[in-house]
């Protein structure tokens, strides 16, 4: 489909300026994901078409892209053809993009780009960056929807099961659970009707992983459930998104809309007997909902509360029926895997933690932002080359990941390579994917305080251990954090975290204790600070000092 000319588009969503043959001389893609759109990247958009037209540059392309990762130092605008990176751009600093787009050559080659970019390795982003999240004609320019037809028209079911088996991914939702087994277990299950759910409830504070991901290649994901749907004998499908993403809602809708269109979703795929629609339904925001049996009660329309496993949702889910059930990155991997063979993709990665993983950096490190790493790299790698260092050189002093259920790592395990099984021995887990980093001036006893609040406003109070406990260790955490604490009220807490961890119905309330396990693991002088001297040694509680009597 042929492109109007920026400037007589006020309603402006892609700028587009070709040559006779349809090939750019050079290209600018503006990264239009939530975070650079809060800082007027759209406007950049409109204004360099605009500049551009005038110009006269009609060998030019503006185009509005993904998520290019780097978001702390968004707006970004990057030349595709030399790799030129335009960082913090204003709408008023357009002049100095056009400059170097008058400048591309044929003979030009992409620029190094520093570690951040470099040290990555792109599967599940891939086109994140590169093509316009609202075009389909730019998602099968790279490949896009290759993988489909293949299995659609090469492949059995058991073969697509087989290869996704081989390939060694585990779900990237948090539990690590093996895909191609799940799979295996919906399709061998008994019932003529079968539902693929995607699980884009992200809730963990610091994640946005598979926000970015819809926000970038929605197609990827729904050919990624498609292949899912084929491959466990399904034929409808709902993705979960919270309601708070409203543009990963609108590109996903946009998404499904032209994949219905172009017949690579709903009747006859791919003009083959296969049949597979998808629906979206949003969260209201709980947190709880992203446990499986929780969401697939609020998609039916009720109350968004887990239920006791067994039975699985493999086996008796959505609507009592077999229901496969994995998160956004998860079926991102499926196309890659598909297209490169999963002894390719198998090869990346650490003993059973195979592939790449998607983190979101944030907290005190330079670097914030999206980046896709092989699983086994360390954490320095992660956060002095790729994320740049803490701000301000501050010291590290720890690394939270698995979002409230996670734990807190020290700079002792700095050079540990990353893995489900590492993160676990040192008192963590992967989690969806966030990571925040900490430094000096952070309070670990005030960030154990700080998840424990999330838990327990967060709690959809079924099970007494969740509902109750979490408030009463949340309050001994306040009178720690206060200075009015006793050193039995510290026994306390560690016997009643134990008992929540072991009494809870559902992973928030059996998760909600590891941020005060972790924490006292590794910073329980902090805990003694508060009880026995009466301060905080990060400066961030406010104790007050106990009156002398005369």
């Amino acid at each position: 489909m042929s492109e109007m000319p920026a400037t007589a588009r006020p309603t402006h969503r892609r700028a587009t300026i070709e040559t006779a043959d349809g090939q750019p001389r050079a290209s600018a893609y503006v990264c239009e994901a939530a975070s650079c759109m809060s800082a007027q990247s759209h406007d950049i958009t409109l204004r360099l078409g605009e500049r551009i037209a005038a110009a006269g540059m009609t060998d030019v392309t503006i185009k509005r892209v993904g998520c290019l990762g780097l978001c702390a130092a968004g707006p970004l605008v990057e030349i595709a053809e030399t790799a030129e990176l335009f960082e913090r751009v204003k709408p008023d600093d357009v002049e100095g993009i056009v400059k170097a787009l008058k400048k591309v050559k044929p003979t030009d080659t992409r620029r190094p780009q520093g570690p951040f970019f470099e040290k990555q390795l792109r599967v599940v982003t891939e086109n994140m960056g590169r093509i316009d999240p609202e075009s389909l004609d730019d998602y099968v320019g790279r490949g896009g929807y290759e993988a489909l037809k293949h299995v659609l028209s090469d492949m059995t079911s058991t073969e697509v099961r087989d290869e996704i088996t081989r390939s060694g991914l585990r779900g990237r939702g948090g539990a690590g659970y093996p895909v191609g087994l799940k799979w295996t277990t919906v399709a061998k299950a008994e019932g003529t009707q079968k539902y693929v759910v995607c699980n884009a409830d992200e809730g963990d504070p610091g994640a946005f992983m598979d926000r970015s991901v819809l926000e970038s290649d929605p197609f990827r994901v729904l050919e990624g459930m498609t292949i899912a749907a084929f491959a466990v004998h399904a034929n409808e499908g709902y993705i979960y998104c919270r309601a708070e993403y409203p543009l990963a809602v609108s590109r996903l809708r946009t998404a499904i809309r032209l994949a219905q269109r172009a017949g690579l979703l709903g009747t006859g795929i791919a003009d083959t007997n296969f049949n597979f629609d998808v629906q979206i339904r949003l969260g209201a925001g709980a947190f709880v909902c992203g446990e499986e049996t929780a969401l697939i009660a609020s998609i039916e329309g009720r109350r968004g509360t887990p239920r006791p496993r067994p039975p699985y949702p493999a086996v008796q889910g959505l609507w009592d029926c077999p229901t496969l059930l994995n998160n956004v990155e998860s079926y991102a991997n499926v196309p890659t895997i598909l297209n490169k063979g999963a002894d390719w993709y198998s090869e990346y990665g650490i003993g059973k933690s195979k592939g790449t993983k998607v983190f979101a950096l944030a907290g005190r490190i330079v670097n914030t932002g999206l980046i896709e790493v092989p699983m086994g790299t360390t954490l320095r790698e992660i956060v002095f080359d790729i994320g740049g260092g803490i701000i301000d050189g501050r010291p590290f002093k720890a690394v939270q990941t698995g979002g409230p259920s996670g734990g807190c790592i020290p700079a002792q395990f700095l050079d540990m390579a990353v893995s489900y099984e590492s993160l676990i021995e040192v008192g963590s887990f992967m989690g969806s994917g966030g990571l925040i980093v900490m430094d000096d001036t952070s309070c670990m006893v005030d960030v154990a305080k700080y998840f424990m609040d999330f838990c327990r406003e967060e709690s959809c109070g079924k099970c007494v251990p969740c509902r109750v406990g979490t408030t009463e260790l949340y309050m001994i955490l306040d009178l720690i954090t206060r200075g009015e604490a006793t050193l039995d009220d510290l026994a306390q807490l560690e016997r009643l975290a134990g008992i929540i961890q072991k009494t809870s119905l559902c992973g928030l309330g059996q998760g909600a204790p590891n941020p005060i396990f972790s924490t006292l693991r590794y910073f329980r002088d902090e805990y003694m600070a508060h009880i026995v001297d009466k301060t905080c040694p990060a400066g961030v509680c406010t104790i007050t000092a106990p009156e002398v009597m005369a």
